[in-house]
């Protein structure tokens, strides 16, 4: 095996990511304390091209040299928007007709390898399955426009309030002494299940 050079990588160009398709998914940032854990999230959702972040509360925006570090480019990339408050932002998602999901650790939180499942539980229907004429109006009007996850800050996780204004809550099954994963990690583990979901 030969590792392969960067311009044999097939990188989109800043112009052809802004016009390219994107993933119907929308990641929140809830207070995230840290600047470097911003620009991380930044270039996981540049590389599965993700639709936008929402940067919420103290969490910084971009242009900022911390941001940068980690995100590499990934700020200029991914279309993003601050919000004062994390419930603002919930608002607009449920207004333009997003499945709003929390990642946290809750009572009868659904497990990330159970994310497909769950969907067709929900909705009856298999992500990109093409509906019968007869139902395609109640399908319509039942299936979401995107997804949305929202992610906490780095000590007190997401908000109680919203997670209640949360459609769902997401949790990724921990097995050691910490129960709990940087939330850049958390991120990029989240962002590439909903990047299998959905097919890009």
């Amino acid at each position: 095996m030969r590792k392969l050079r960067t311009i044999e990588m097939n990188r989109l160009t800043l112009e052809e990511f802004k016009e390219a398709e994107k993933l119907s998914l929308i990641v929140v940032l809830d207070d995230v304390r840290s600047l470097y854990n911003v620009g991380s999230v930044f270039r996981s959702c540049d590389a599965f091209r993700v639709e936008a972040v929402y940067l919420c509360g103290i969490t910084a925006t971009p242009p900022n040299a911390e941001i940068h570090k980690t995100a590499l480019g990934g700020e200029d990339s991914v279309d993003w928007e601050y919000f004062k408050t994390t419930e603002e932002a919930v608002e607009k998602l449920k207004q333009k007709g997003y499945f709003v999901y929390s990642i946290e650790q809750v009572e009868g939180s659904t497990k990330l390898q159970n994310l497909e499942e769950s969907h067709k539980r929900i909705f009856g229907k298999e992500v990109g399955e093409k509906p019968s004429d007869s139902s395609l109006s109640a399908l319509h009007s039942s299936l979401p426009k995107g997804y949305a996850v929202i992610f906490g800050n780095e000590v007190k996780g997401v908000k109680q309030n919203i997670v209640d204004m949360s459609d769902g809550c997401l949790e990724i099954p921990q097995f050691g002494t910490k129960h709990s994963l940087n939330v850049s990690v958390t991120a990029g583990i989240v962002v590439w299940e909903f990047a299998k979901l959905l097919k890009l």
